[in-house]
């Protein structure tokens, strides 16, 4: 399985699919959230919701203030809430879970990708 689930209006989610020259499945976070299950699943293999949330949107920044530090429940129910919260692009391949935008990430999923 190869699937990527990244926000249509992204140029960087759009920018990194281009680089990847990706032919997997596409998703729009923002017509369809990420569900329970592969979030769960991506859990299991990164080991926290923490590292699968978007701390540079701009939700975030309102919802700082008005709330104690989050907890891992707390990261998993705001990721299934509101979709700007799951760090994009996310991809699935294989049983691989990789996210976020850094020239890092974009290797990893290249040399995902080649084996």
């Amino acid at each position: 399985m190869k699937k990527a689930y990244i926000l249509n209006s992204c140029n960087t989610c759009i920018r990194i699919l281009k680089e990847l020259e990706w032919d997997g499945e596409v998703q729009n976070i923002k017509d369809k959230h990420i569900d329970a299950e592969t979030l769960d699943n991506a859990y299991c293999q990164v080991g926290s919701y923490e590292q699968l949330f978007n701390k540079r949107a701009m939700k975030y920044r309102a919802l700082k203030a008005q709330v104690e530090p989050l907890t891992e429940e707390g990261f998993r129910k705001h990721i299934l809430g509101e979709y700007t919260f799951l760090k994009r692009p996310f991809f699935v391949i294989g049983d691989k879970i990789i996210a976020g935008n850094s020239k890092k990430v974009v290797e990893e999923v290249r040399q995902a990708l080649e084996s």
